[in-house]
């Protein structure tokens, strides 16, 4: 199989995160609810899995990283804290549902900040003028349909200096892109567990430079004579038995990540898009959504005649795995004129080779 989904998971590991969580199993518990050896394990590898979060993100405070299920439960976080009824809230034009369905459902006011597809200076501006009137802004790193990156380290100074908060959501791009959390001074920075980072399903951080308001509610190990959660991170959002295993994998995930260098990742993927945007570009019924320098390794294209499912359907029967439809993000559809057919989305990762990525710009011509 040559996998071309890694923008949904990243199916394809490091061989070592199998083994940690494989060792997890057999060796760890539960943190924070005894001081016997298993549970000592299981303590010592979440608080080791929050200091690595911390090495890769430049972020100064392991207890205010929180583990979640995944970067949707970290946004739904992270936008409970700090909208609520009424709140006008500037988003971008490419933003998940896991964003754009917590806001309509608590009534917040959502002003889009359109801007053309890879125009970096279009979404700025767009940003600029609105950002003086929001109560809160959140932007995607990455767009998950189009491998659009956006400026977020100068939205976060526009926020900065208009004093409205900025939540990132950084899905399609921790482990990837290089992300300095001190420097950008955020609110909040959401991301899953299982994309970039390389760790299992089932896993997500939130990382927090505001106490959240706790999502859900339940034990901790700690404070148990309390009625209320702990005041104190990570407590005050982590209710609940942690998933000790899927931690583990994380953690190797994440040293992979180091060792090897997001910015180096990064750049392997883009490669790969930009090639295979240049052959699957000559073909006339393809069109191709591509632009060098502001696209990470997520690539979306049309047939003129094969509707999207059809044409995954396809690719699929030739050991292709690829994405069709709306990717959960409607809005950047519509923002791109895409929401009628939606796309076919490639996206990459270390871990598949150049000959495999040719080998499936074979297969999309000869399909095509």
């Amino acid at each position: 199989m040559i996998y071309l989904d890694s923008a949904a998971t990243s199916f394809l590991k490091p061989p070592s995160v199998k083994t940690e969580m494989m060792n997890a199993l057999s060796t760890m518990s539960s943190p924070g609810r005894g001081a016997y050896p298993a549970a000592m394990n299981a303590a010592e590898k979440v608080y080791e899995c929050r200091e690595l979060v911390c090495r890769l993100m430049n972020f100064p405070h392991p207890e205010n990283v929180v583990f979640t299920m995944n970067a949707t439960h970290a946004l739904n976080i992270a936008i409970n804290t700090l909208a609520k009824s009424g709140s006008r809230v500037v988003i971008s034009g490419y933003e998940h549902n896991s964003v754009t369905r917590p806001l309509h459902e608590m009534g917040a006011v959502i002003d889009v900040a359109e801007g053309s597809l890879f125009d970096t200076e279009d979404v700025l501006r767009a940003f600029s003028e609105k950002i003086p009137a929001a109560d809160l802004v959140i932007c995607n790193h990455v767009s998950n349909v189009f491998g659009f990156v956006q400026p977020v380290e100068e939205i976060a100074k526009l926020c900065k200096k208009h004093n409205v908060p900025f939540i990132i959501d950084a899905s399609q791009s921790a482990g990837i892109e290089s992300i300095d959390a001190e420097r950008l001074d955020t609110a909040f920075i959401a991301m899953p567990g299982h994309k970039g980072l390389m760790g299992p399903q089932g896993t997500g951080v939130l990382l927090c430079k505001e106490r959240p308001k706790p999502l859900i509610s339940g034990g901790t190990g700690s404070e148990s004579i309390l009625q209320t959660m702990p005041e104190y991170l990570p407590d005050a959002a982590e209710a609940g038995t942690h998933n000790v295993v899927g931690i583990a994998g994380l953690c190797a995930g994440i040293r992979y990540v180091l060792k090897t260098g997001a910015d180096t990742i990064g750049r392997y993927e883009s490669s790969l898009c930009a090639e295979m945007a240049d052959i699957l570009g000559s073909i006339p019924a393809l069109k191709v959504y591509s632009h060098s320098g502001t696209q990470a390794g997520v690539l979306s294209v049309q047939h003129e005649s094969i509707d999207c499912e059809s044409f995954c359907e396809m690719l699929g029967k030739n050991s292709v795995a690829a994405r069709c439809g709306l990717h959960c993000a409607p809005l950047a559809h519509k923002t791109v004129g895409t929401i009628d057919r939606g796309t076919v989305r490639l996206s990459f990762s270390p871990f598949i080779s150049r000959q495999q990525m040719l080998r499936a710009c074979r297969i999309i011509s000869r399909i095509s």
